[in-house]
């Protein structure tokens, strides 16, 4: 298994106003998106061409939304910089970039 081209850990993963898991996990490898709880057992994936991750213009810099085999996903991702004491961009851009890449579209 290759490298994993995108991950989050503690996570906050909800679909609709019910919250699924407060520490999950998500990950993007193998050319797909896989939302996990903190137990690592699988809550959705798909592949990476299908998903369509975006940022609502309300929410703060670390939340994101994402749509799995026509399922939203509501994202509270961890605001983690790349390296210590150097801010890096917030973790839900960091996932949108990662979500484009991945299927080639950025």
């Amino acid at each position: 298994m290759a490298e994993p081209e995108f991950t989050a850990v503690g996570v906050r993963i909800g679909k609709g106003l019910r919250s699924l898991t407060r520490a999950g996990q998500v990950r993007i490898s193998d050319g797909r998106v896989e939302l996990l709880t903190s137990y690592g057992s699988e809550i959705d994936s798909a592949p990476v061409r299908t998903v369509r991750a975006s940022k609502p213009w309300f929410a703060s810099a670390d939340r994101a939304l994402a749509d799995l085999n026509g399922t939203r996903y509501s994202l509270t991702l961890g605001g983690r910089d790349p390296a210590p004491g150097e801010p890096g961009p917030p973790a839900a851009r960091r996932f949108i970039e990662a979500v484009r890449r991945a299927a080639g579209r950025g």
